[in-house]
């Protein structure tokens, strides 16, 4: 695969549910998180389910960070997706289990981008200085 970035796709459980349905709180962790990454962010909209529950977006240059929230259950769901090399998507996992509160979470992670016989990683901006190694 051409790699153009890493997705991860991450379940956390045993949260504290009061953090779960305060949506100003959460759109904080989420924008800390981004900028924990490196990211950049470009936008966010969050909306609050009756009579509980969260969903938020911040969309960043270099792709998104989802959340989707389920306080009833202590749990979330996240999706981080991010191109390029320089922007570290397991530092946003680790601050968001933190202030999550998370007792556990499960990450998986996806490769994104062309299919290919081999796996290399190509610039997500083209015309731009390419680094592309092997992951």
């Amino acid at each position: 695969m051409k790699i153009l970035g890493r997705h991860l796709l991450v379940e956390y459980a045993d949260c504290e549910k009061s953090i779960l349905d305060d949506m100003r709180t959460l759109e904080k962790v989420l924008t800390e998180a981004v900028k924990r990454s490196g990211a950049t962010i470009v936008r966010s909209v969050f909306h609050r389910y009756a009579p509980q529950g969260i969903s938020g977006v911040i969309v960043i240059a270099e792709s998104h960070l989802s959340i989707h929230t389920w306080p009833e259950y202590g749990y979330a769901s996240v999706d981080l997706f991010t191109c390029g090399e320089l922007i570290d998507p397991y530092k946003a996992h680790e601050y968001l289990k933190k202030a999550l509160s998370s007792g556990r979470a499960q990450v998986r992670e996806m490769k994104r981008g062309i299919p290919s016989s081999t796996d290399e990683m190509i610039n997500h901006k083209p015309g731009l200085p390419a680094r592309a190694t092997a992951r």
